[in-house]
């Protein structure tokens, strides 16, 4: 007999897991020294489904980012606060939202969902390699231990998935040149 899933489960699934990727990706590339956000993201999640429950969220993915970011500002501040590691260290320019509008928040979320197409485009060898090295932040010793391969397979699969993401966002501006 199967389980049926509670309907917050399905929302879950629907509405949050999608963005899971997109969400890691953008927090590791504003917050590259932050560490694991593997609990920022589980904290993102979990006030997700809170705030829901009070209410229907009107921009689900919205709030992921402005969650997420405000809890690794946090982080950063308690870092700080507990003298693991000196808050002048990271750049807060790129981080704190200094009122941007929505259409430019909105550019960077769709700059990321298109990252991660770019990403799924990659032949699986490459695929895995990339995201190991650029979503785990695993270094490339690390992954070719893990993997058994060499460093030099897996700087090769890097360079082989940049160019790729690269040759992807070149044709996604092209197409969307010829649409406008």
């Amino acid at each position: 007999m199967a389980l049926q899933k509670t309907e917050q489960a399905q929302w879950y699934e629907d509405t949050i897991e999608p963005h899971e990727t997109s969400l890691r990706l953008w927090l590791l590339g504003r917050f590259p020294d932050i560490g694991p956000v593997d609990d920022i993201l589980q904290e993102t999640f979990l006030r997700a489904i809170k705030a829901r429950d009070r209410e229907p969220l009107r921009s689900p993915k919205a709030f992921l980012f402005t969650t997420a970011r405000n809890l690794a500002i946090d982080h950063l501040r308690r870092a700080k606060v507990s003298g693991s590691e000196s808050l002048t260290e990271y750049d807060l320019s790129n981080v704190i939202d200094n009122g941007k509008p929505i259409p430019e928040q909105v550019s960077l979320e769709q700059e990321f969902e298109i990252l991660e197409k770019a990403i799924d485009s990659l032949p699986s060898k490459c695929r895995t390699i990339f995201r190991m090295k650029k979503v785990q932040g695993m270094s490339q010793s690390e992954i070719a231990r893990e993997l058994g391969v060499s460093v030099h397979t897996v700087t090769t699969q890097l360079r082989i998935g940049l160019h790729k993401c690269a040759f992807f966002f070149e044709q996604y501006r092209k197409e969307g040149k010829k649409n406008a």
